[in-house]
């Protein structure tokens, strides 16, 4: 049976692990070609072959989403390789350890910054200069629920996210006429990833914490927001565009 998404080409930033390996993975599940693409070569390779091994397309590039050449040329690469671009999750991002706002530097507000905000600011730009020639297309951003509610002590990350989700809201009113729906993904914890365990590294009780205070009582995994990226690319969600969906368990209810 055709999967959802068959024959489509999909590209997942930061594919090397943690939520964007499981994108990739499902796209692949649903019949899409899928471009990994990541600064983690290594890791990067090791999803391409996941997929292959079970039987999908893929193909590796080296991004770096903070310099706008690498990501114009991981456009270019995604439609020389097969061929178009029809769906685009861009889930590149990095953590804030916790600290007080007035502890914070320069130079770490401007890492965050480049990667979790400029980062997505430089692929929706580069993936919608292609999509706005050749039909349309799906974007799903992977915010976080820092971008909905603030995240105590994590002020630039929860900046990034707030504009995150902003950019998002503007594009997809930008550009429906052209065909191009644009959504974001705002998960909470999601075990297994890395920003999850260097976060219980510095708070050994944030995974016991986290139980108490979501409705259903557990993280998530990253298979399950995996599964809301690709819904909203699907033609399930054809006339869903601009929305900051909560995938958080019911985190954000409380």
């Amino acid at each position: 049976m055709a999967g959802t998404l068959q024959g489509k080409v999909a590209l997942v930033t930061g594919a090397g692990m943690g939520l964007g390996r499981a994108s990739a993975l499902a796209f692949a599940r649903e019949g899409s070609k899928v471009v990994v693409a990541d600064i983690d070569v290594e890791n990067g390779q090791k999803t391409v072959d996941m997929i292959k091994k079970a039987g999908g397309e893929a193909a590796f590039v080296r991004t770096d989403v903070s310099k706008a050449k690498d990501v114009e040329a991981m456009v270019e690469k995604t439609v020389a390789t097969y061929g178009g671009l029809d769906c685009a999750h861009n889930n590149v991002g990095i953590e804030e350890l916790p600290e007080p706002l007035t502890e914070g530097t320069e130079e770490t507000w401007d890492r965050i910054v480049d990667i979790d905000l400029k980062g997505i600011w430089l692929c929706l730009k580069y993936e919608i200069i292609y999509m706005e020639k050749h039909g349309g297309g799906s974007i799903v951003n992977t915010s976080s629920i820092a971008g909905l509610i603030g995240a105590p002590l994590q002020a630039m990350y929860t900046a990034c996210k707030y504009g995150v989700n902003g950019l998002t809201r503007s594009a997809a009113g930008d550009y429906a006429k052209a065909g191009i729906r644009v959504n974001a993904v705002c998960p909470a914890g999601m075990h297994g990833t890395g920003f999850f365990n260097r976060m219980l590294a510095v708070q050994p009780g944030m995974a016991e914490a986290v139980k108490e205070m979501v409705p259903l009582g557990r993280d998530s995994a990253p298979e399950e927001v995996a599964e809301a990226v690709i819904w909203l690319c699907s033609d399930s969600a054809s006339y869903i565009t601009g929305i900051i969906m909560p995938v958080d368990g019911g985190f954000t209810i409380t």
